[in-house]
This record gives structure tokens, sequence and C-alpha cells, in this order.
């Protein structure tokens, strides 16, 4: 459906403003202006939150070619917006909301409304891979499932659907009544109840009265009797009387009785009685939540009335849900984003999104199977995703499969078709891609997998994985600490503390961080190639490196006189002598007494500053020698008082603003009253936290993870390893892992000092660490050759393993090796 902007305003009770055409049709709802695809038919919701106001885009987007807006107040020159409508409403957010839900009602089709703590995502997508062959399913893309992802999911129905599935998820109390009036269920399903957010409610009744809250208008609801809290809130709560209750159990009585669970190696069988007939079913899968989620799906097939023997013959063939899109490095020079899990529209979108995101490639090339979706028209399909890839600037199609290859005419860009994967490697060669960004999207049935292998840098086993959600986690907990215009400079020296470069700062970048700060210029320069705009402090710029940063626009910490007499002697030769003032940043010795200008250097510092028109003063700092130890607090109080009474001296001879900044992490946790007008952000982003209190509230975002090469049976009083420092003290099992301190692995981890964990349980290091490899003892651990082995992630901190080694945890992750190959995800 198309709705009128004058229809969109009068739903929303918006008053119109500007000349923009009443009569112009929106097709799409914009709330990131990171995500343009369309900009004729686009409407953007100005949403104001605690750190962007989405006010702040207008200007850019109108400059892109959007000209409808949903604001809480009118631009100051809305003169200059001629062809532009702004609905002014008194709240943006719930505006979006109200929209929504009246699509919503425009469809009288069943919606499947799921919320819980845990397993959401992976039950709306299991319904729909067991139902997509005989109904034409909307459901929420991804995880989709907030105060904002719910209207913009819900918003994607048509005509041309008869099931919906939507899920819902809260944080805080009074959520989800605004959420069950956009889905509007009609049948609800409630996973569990878990601890997800328990820091926000009363107690766990609170929060699940709260979720029941979706289902109050619902004709069903579905879910577990085995959770007895949430059991006897439904049997309690009056505004759920009228609801089939549709439950299941292991326990007790139920519609849906389960008995008998046996697991195999590879899959379980879980038996059931249902209507007093005996009836089972087997699935691919042996964890204990993916059996949850799934005798949850079979219990919603049932009560829609399925025969058991279609379910079983379904739930065979149940495949993982790609909960994250992973970037790698690739063949020849390339960056590999695999999401070769499911294809459709929705997940489209969002990868080609996270595609967009990468900066290091101009050309971006797009790997696509066949779009499994039911019910739509192959021609009508196909026109859809190639406005789409148009719209997201893929330089390059590979398709693969009947569908989309019959489909060839409907792309306009450079394209080829094969009909099947297995023909695609049968004709590649590594020529096939050079210097570029690879999206492989692709329904499970391709096996796009195998792709994958062919065109990814070969690496050895150990990995260093980067979730760049906890990295954006991390920010915003950071940001939540500091004023709203505090500025934020990231460091993303050192390799981005062992994470990485470019793809660090990309995330970064997206996020609208300040500033960002390198050790060295090659580094900056590198950040530069890769499509980083923003700006870039070099704090230990070197003379060789002074042209190139110049040239690339890098911004030198100045540090001391034979610094800055360097750096202007450049600037003389340079071509940039007559251009703008290059911006400069001062550093302050306030007590660490490493690098600074001291107290007796000001007013020189001024003159010679004054007296140069080719540098401009953009920043000016220092550095706390011991923000993190409370037992330091006076010295850093007087290290803070010092640099103010510095900066202040400097600044009042220059009319331009100057930012001062001085706190680092710790201090921006540990002293709120010194942020001055920006905060470096180092080791807090990275997921290490000032304290136990604060290590709590940040997310990990590193786990290097290896695999067992060789397991071996050593008799009692046999020695291991190099020296025969590793001695059997019994009869023992060990396990060979492709790790040693060639990749980072700390010697002093020998002999006991260091552990590893495998399947939730520690193994010691037995003997010397190698260079290449180490030896763990595995003697009471159920453990097979190639079973994953974590080195340090959730479970086994980098903080635990910094203490095992007696170091700090910078220098645990620093040290990682750049033969370790990086895995970025995003959820």
């Amino acid at each position: 459906m198309n709705y009128k902007i004058s229809d969109i305003a009068s739903i929303i009770a918006a008053k119109t403003n500007g000349n923009g055409d009443p009569d112009a049709l929106i097709k799409n709802l914009l709330i990131d202006s990171r995500k343009l695809s369309n900009a004729e038919t686009s409407l953007f919701f100005a949403i104001k939150g605690d750190r962007h106001d989405g006010h702040s885009y207008i200007h850019e987007l109108y400059e892109k070619g959007v000209h409808h807006f949903v604001v809480s107040k009118l631009p100051e020159n809305i003169e200059q917006y001629k062809a532009a409508s702004f609905l002014l409403v008194n709240d943006t957010l719930l505006a979006l909301q109200v929209l929504c839900a009246h699509h919503r009602k425009q469809f009288h089709i069943p919606i499947i409304g799921i919320t819980g703590s845990n397993g959401k995502t992976i039950v709306k997508e299991w319904l729909f891979q067991l139902m997509r062959e005989d109904k034409n399913i909307v459901r929420s893309p991804k995880s989709f499932n907030s105060q904002v992802g719910v209207p913009l999911s819900v918003w994607q129905i048509s005509a041309e659907h008869n099931l919906g599935i939507f899920e819902a998820g809260i944080s805080m109390p009074k959520e989800m009544r605004s959420l069950e009036s956009i889905i509007q269920p009609t049948i609800g399903l409630l996973t569990n109840i878990g601890q997800a957010h328990d820091e926000n409610f009363e107690n766990q009744d609170q929060k699940v009265k709260e979720k029941l809250k979706l289902f109050v208008n619902t004709e069903a609801l579905v879910y577990c009797k085995d959770y007895l809290s949430v059991h006897n809130h439904i049997q309690e709560d009056r505004t759920l009387q009228e609801v089939k209750l549709f439950t299941w159990s292991k326990k007790t009585r139920a519609d849906l009785l389960v008995g008998r669970i046996t697991k195999s190696s590879n899959d379980t069988e879980i038996q059931g009685i249902y209507k007093n007939d005996f009836i089972r079913i087997t699935i691919p899968f042996t964890d204990e939540a993916s059996i949850e989620n799934a005798i949850h799906c079979w219990s919603m097939m049932l009560y829609l009335g399925y025969e058991n023997s279609v379910i079983a013959e379904r739930m065979k063939f149940l495949s993982p849900v790609a909960m994250r899109l992973e970037l790698k490095e690739g063949i020849n020079n390339c960056s590999i984003i695999n999401d070769s899990y499911n294809s459709d529209l929705g997940s489209l979108s969002i990868a080609l999104d996270f595609l967009n995101q990468q900066k290091q490639h101009p050309k971006k090339t797009l790997i696509l199977s066949d779009i499994l979706q039911s019910g739509r028209n192959e021609e009508t399909l196909y026109k859809e995703v190639a406005e789409l890839i148009h719209k997201k600037g893929i330089s390059r199609l590979i398709g693969i499969g009947e569908a989309i290859s019959g489909q060839a005419h409907q792309f306009n860009i450079e394209k080829t078709f094969y009909r099947s994967t297995n023909e695609f490697l049968q004709q590649f060669n590594n020529s096939f891609f050079r210097d570029e960004t690879i999206l492989l999207k692709g329904a499970r049935a391709f096996g796009f997998e195998a792709i994958s292998k062919v065109i990814q840098q070969k690496a050895h086993e150990t990995v260093l994985e980067i979730n760049l959600n906890a990295i954006v986690h991390n920010l915003n907990y950071f940001r939540s600490k500091i004023k709203a215009d505090t500025k934020i400079m990231a460091m993303v020296k050192a390799f981005s503390y062992g994470s990485g470069s470019f793809e660090i700062a990309n995330i970064l970048q997206f996020h609208r961080v300040d500033y960002l700060a390198v050790a060295y210029a090659d580094e900056g320069i590198e950040l530069r190639k890769a499509g980083i705009t923003m700006p870039i402090m070099v704090m230990n710029p070197e003379e060789q490196s002074y042209d190139a940063m110049i040239h690339y626009n890098l911004e030198p910490e100045i540090y001391s006189f034979r610094v800055l007499n360097l750096f202007e002697e450049t600037l003389k030769r340079s071509e940039r002598a007559n251009q703008q003032p290059i911006p400069i940043h001062l550093k302050l010795d306030t007590g660490m007494h490493r690098l600074g200008f001291e107290e007796n250097d000001i007013n020189e510092l001024i003159v010679r500053i004054k007296n140069n028109k080719h540098l401009t003063i953009r920043s000016i700092f220092s550095h706390l020698a011991a923000s993190d130890e409370p037992e330091h607090d006076d010295f850093t109080w007087f290290q803070i008082k010092k640099f103010n009474a510095m900066s202040e001296q400097i600044k009042a001879h220059f009319s331009q603003p100057i930012i001062k900044h001085i706190l680092n992490s710790a201090g921006i946790s540990r002293f709120p009253d010194a942020q001055f007008e920006m905060v470096r952000l180092g080791i807090g982003l990275y997921g290490i936290g000032a304290n136990a209190t604060e290590q709590t509230q940040l997310q990990n975002v590193s786990t290097l993870k290896t695999s067992i090469s060789q397991i071996k049976n050593i008799p009692a009083n046999e020695t291991i390893g190099y020296s025969r420092k590793g001695v059997a003290t019994r009869d023992m099992q060990i396990a060979t892992v492709p790790i040693g301190y060639a990749d980072g692995l700390s010697r002093k981890l020998s002999n006991g000092k260091g552990k590893m964990m495998i399947k939730g349980q520690y193994a010691p290091i037995v003997g010397n660490v190698c260079m290449d490899m180490c030896m763990i003892d595995i003697t009471d651990i159920k453990a097979n050759e190639n079973d994953e082995v974590i080195v340090f992630g959730d479970n086994l901190s980098i903080t635990e393993i910094a203490k095992d080694v007696g170091t700090i945890p910078y220098e645990v992750l620093t040290n990682v090796s750049r033969r370790v190959k990086r895995v970025y995800y995003q959820e």
C-alpha cells in the first residue's frame, strides 16, 4: 500500500508545513539517515534520542532527495526547503507507531506475536522455515523487536501476505502495550522467562505481567506450562480469560505432553502425546535451547492444524538461524561478508546496509541465490530485488539459481549468472575477485559455505572473533556517562588494541564518534585509504611522516618544541602552506612525565603558535597517570586542576574554539566532573572495565579461539614438550592446539600457569608453550579432535588471562599476532 502525505498527516494528527506535494506517495519509512535507499518515496521520522537528534539530519537528507519529514520542531530556516513537507507532531516516535498500527489494521490475516526472554528470533525464523511452503509470510527482519523495530516490521505487510510473524521485546515496564497495539496479534507465543533486563523490573512477576500484555486481544496463546511463574500468572490474569490456551509440558498434563527426548551425535528425537496419539519429531540439533525452541514451533503448528506427519518431515530439515553477519579477509585483498544461511528481501536489505558500512573498497559485489519466498510472482520479486540492489549502490551481481538466472534481464549492472552453486565452483578461479567487498547472501539449500571456503584468505585454525555489537554497546555505555555535548575521541591505535584497524574504525565512524586517535601516521594513512573520513589525531608523529600526514589530512600531536620546529619546517615546504591552517593538538605534561609541554613552556608556546598562520589549535590535552587507582585520586585531581589552569592560559590568547580533554576510559567513569569538551575512550571500548562493577556493564568484544589438532594418551611419569618441563603425574590425555607464542600466547602461561576452556571446562596448559602450538590437559574432559578451544572470551576473560601472566589486559589484547585471522561479526 502507498499512502499520500496528506493521508499520513491525517492518520498521525499532524499539522502540515511547507510546500511539498500533498499527493506524494510514501512507500518507505526512514529513521536512520545512513540507510536511505529510495529518496522519492521515503518519509523520514526525526526521532530524538538521548545522544542523537534526527532533526540534525534533515538538511543532509533533503540534499539527497528526501522531501517528506515528520518532526517535533520545525527547522529554523524552513524557507530553504522549498519542495519539502514537514508534518509537525508532539512525539515523532509515537507518530511512527500510530501510522504503523493504522497500517496493520488494513489487513485481516492471522498474526503470530512472539515474546519471551530468549529464543524469540529463532522460533520466528523456524516457524517461517516450517510454513513457507504453503504460506506467504511477512515477518520481523532479524531481531527487529523494539519500540522502533516493531513498527518498521509491521509496515512490511502487503496484500500478498496471508500470515504474519512478529516478535516483541521489552526492557522496561510499560513498553508492551504500545507494541501490542502495533502488532495486534491474533495468536500468541511466549518462549520463556529468563534474567534478561531483570535490573529494570521490580521483580520477575512484574516482568511476566508486562510480557503477557502482548496477548490481551489474541484468540489463542501457546506456551510451556513448566515455567510456573508464567503459567500461574496466565491462570490468574483476567484479561486472558477469553484466550484459548495451548500448552506443552515435560512434567504435567498439557495439550502436548513431551515424553522421551533421545539425543544422538547430530540430531534429537522428541516424543510426545497429542490428543491421545503418540507422535514424534526429529530435529538436526542436540542443544537444550534448540530442543525447547523446536517444541514451541511443534506446538504452534499443531494448534494451527498441521498434520504431525507434515511437521515431522519439515522438522528434519530445520537449518541454523544465522544470528550474525561475519566479516573476514578474502583472497586478493578482498573483504568477505558471510550471510549464507537465508535469503529473503528483509534480511537482504539489512545485509546490504552492513556491506555499505564497509568503506575499504569502492567496488561492492553481491553473490545472491534464489530467494525462497513462496507466493511471490518471480517477475515482481526480482524486479524489487533489482531496485534494492541498484539503490544500495552494488557494483556487480553474481546470481546463483534457476529463478534468479531466469530474471537476468531485470538487473542493469555488471552481472553473471549460474544455475547452481556447483556450476559456479566448477568455473571459479582466483582472478574472479580483487580489491572488492563481497557479500555472500544465499538460502541454506544452496550451500554457499563451499563458496565461502574458496574465496576466504587461507589462515590457520586460530582466530580472533570481534563482536561489533559489543563495541557499539560499550560505546553507548560510555556515552551514557557523559554530557550530551561532550565529544568522544576513540582510540584505535595499536591495531585497535589488537582488534583490527579499518573494521573497528568503520563501525565507529558509522556510529558518529567525533574523533579517532592512532599512535603513528601509517595507522592513520591505512584508515584514510580504507575510506575513513572523520578527523584523526596522530599521537606519535615522526619527522619522516609529516608530508604524508599533511597529504592525508591527519592531525599531529605536538608535545615539544623539537616536534613543533620540525613540523613548521615541513609546512614551509608543503603545497598546503597557503591553504587552510593545519589543525594540531597540544599535549601538556601534568604529572605523567612522559611527553608534553610543561608550565614554563606555555608563554613561548603561545607566542610561537600565534605567529604561525599555518597552524590552528584544535585541542589541548593531557594524560592521567592513575585514573583507575583510588589510592591515587588526590594526584589525579591535582593533574586535572593543573591541566585546566595550563589550558585556560593558552585558550585566553586565541579566539577560535579549542577542545580540552584529559579523561581516559577509567576517568570517564570515576571523574565525571572533568569531562571538559571531549573524552578519550580506549580500553573500555574493547570491553575492559575500570572495576568489577563497571565490568558487569560492559560486553566482551574479543574471543580468541582455536581447535584441537591431535589427542594423545600419555602414561604416568612421561614428559611433555620442550625441556621435558611437562610431567604426567598420572595417566593423562593431552590435546595439542595450534596456538603458541608467535600468535601472542605468553610463555609465562606454561606448565599449568595458564589454562584454556573446552566445552565449558578448564584445561590447564601442560609443558612449555611452543612457538606455534601448545599442549593442554584434557584427562577429565570428553573431547574430540577438531573440537573448539577458547583461549579467552566470555567465560574465560582477558582480565583473568592477564592475571595469570602477571600483566595488564592491554598487553594480552595487543599481543595477539596479526597472523591470527580476525573475524568480525554483527548480530
